[in-house]
């Protein structure tokens, strides 16, 4: 092949990309092909400078609001005991051994210290819980205070100097503005440590979760996103474009358990009041007010969303009852929150601290008054407790409690904490109501300890209890 047609060739092959034009057929290529260009006289910065232009195209709230949050989100690890069925004799005899069953969701860091915010349904009767940094530095974990109510936790870890996520304010979010949502979804199917990032906007806030959640409890007041939020996101942070935490994802609305762009996060307001309490106390301190709303006669939600928050009846004795409320009036708003329903005015609730002096605004017959409230503890959080088996705490149901709780039973002892040993051994949990043991009446608390104290070990001990207002017993031994 002689050069010419060589590069004859070559403008051919290259014609798609360079559209060799002016080469006439016969001519000679090597005629027609232009002359190289010199090449650009640049200074040596100008590669550095294209460089950091680009960057600076990449660079937006988004990716600012990342590296600012980003560090001090963690992941969080769980192991569960779980008692299975040893073979089918055992699903009807109670033959069962133990297993441990592994969980993994999200959490951040709040304070320098290795203080951890997660969420209640994440570290649910754990036995052994671990956090793992985002570069796989694993520390061991303890549980500070957990709130089922609110489905927050807070963990403790020992370690100093680390990142810290700047909480922001979520009574003051936009709905359209730019969400965020970091997490460790999937856990390690994802095979490292690095959390995932999903964006969306703040789709809704003040919603109210009526069933079908991914999660655990009754979530009211929760902010709605369309950033991806799927299993391991749970207690994961949700970012705004400013780089601040305003809420902490926890659930998600899904037929198919796979995101479907409803995502609902728990206000960060609400969870920096949680976790403060459970930081100094341990618990959290319940705000109660005395009053017992109407509810709907049917259980379709659309009735429940459409009636009112209306008093059946005020506890004697409670902040509701010395604040003059009564009856058949209907709070139309509660401080700045308007109250349209139970659950307007259980978000109102949640948002209240014991103390809190907080005006009502009622609507009684044809009139509309105002009423301040003095939010208190709950009853039985003063009450004396008495603590049976190291395992069962109770208090003495009182009139004040009965009235409450709803509970039919005049006398009898409450149960105002109790461990997973014994809700999966003897079935007793929070709230209900021991009114006999054996064949002996309970009265007190203390009657229970009397009772338990005086069976002979590894006898069957029978305990009657009131739940939700039916009674049942339950056989137990102790061994």
């Amino acid at each position: 092949m002689t050069t010419a047609q060589s590069l004859r060739w070559s403008c051919l092959g290259a014609a798609v990309l360079i559209a060799c034009e002016g080469a006439a057929p016969g001519d000679s290529v090597a005629q027609t092909l232009p002359p190289p260009a010199p090449p650009p006289a640049t200074s040596p910065r100008t590669g550095t400078e294209a460089s950091r232009q680009i960057d600076a195209s990449r660079r937006t709230a988004i990716t600012e609001a990342t590296a600012r949050v980003a560090p001090a989100v963690v992941t969080v690890q769980t192991e569960t005991i779980e008692r299975v069925p040893v073979d089918i004799f055992g699903m009807f005899f109670g033959g069962a051994q133990q297993r441990v069953a592994p969980g993994i969701g999200s959490g951040f860091i709040i304070r320098e210290n290795g203080v951890v915010v997660t969420n209640a349904h994440v570290v649910s009767n754990a036995s052994n819980i671990s956090v793992m940094m985002r570069d796989g530095t694993t520390y061991p974990a303890r549980l500070l205070g957990e709130d089922e109510t609110n489905d927050l936790a807070v963990l403790k870890i020992d370690a100093s100097g680390l990142p810290v996520a700047p909480l922001g304010n979520s009574d003051d979010l936009v709905i359209g503005e730019w969400a965020i949502a970091i997490g460790n979804p999937f856990g390690f199917v994802l095979a490292n440590s690095e959390p995932s990032v999903t964006t969306g906007v703040i789709s809704a806030t003040g919603r109210n979760l009526l069933g079908g959640a991914e999660g655990s409890g009754l979530y009211v007041d929760m902010i709605q996103t369309d950033a991806s939020i799927n299993p391991g996101n749970s207690g994961g942070p949700l970012v705004n474009g400013a780089g601040e935490v305003i809420g902490v994802n926890s659930s998600i609305y899904t037929p198919s358990r796979g995101s479907v762009g409803l995502g609902f996060a728990i206000p960060i307001n609400r969870a920096r009041r949680v976790a403060e309490d459970l930081i100094e106390h341990g618990k959290i301190r319940r705000p109660w007010v005395g009053e017992l709303l109407r509810t709907s006669a049917t259980s379709n939600p659309r009735d429940v969303i459409n009636a009112g928050a209306i008093l059946r009846a005020v506890v004697p004795g409670s902040p509701a009852a010395a604040a003059g409320l009564r009856a058949d009036d209907q709070i139309l708003r509660a401080g700045t929150r308007r109250v349209r329903n139970a659950f307007d005015w259980e978000a109102a609730r949640l948002s209240l601290r014991v103390g809190d002096r907080v005006p009502l605004l009622i609507r009684r017959g044809d009139r509309e008054i105002t009423v301040t409230v003095t939010v208190a503890d709950r009853p039985e959080v003063s009450a004396p407790k008495v603590t049976v088996l190291r395992e069962i705490e109770l208090t003495t149901l009182t009139p004040t409690l009965r009235a409450e709780r709803g509970i039919r039973s005049a006398q009898g002892a409450l149960v105002t904490n109790v461990s997973q040993l014994v809700r999966d051994e003897i079935g007793l949990d929070v709230g209900d109501v021991i009114l006999q043991i054996n064949s002996t009446p309970i009265r007190s608390a203390d009657d229970v300890a009397r009772a338990v104290n005086q069976a002979r070990p590894r006898t069957v001990i029978r305990v009657a209890f009131e739940r939700r207002g039916v009674n049942y017993y339950s056989d137990f031994v102790i061994r």
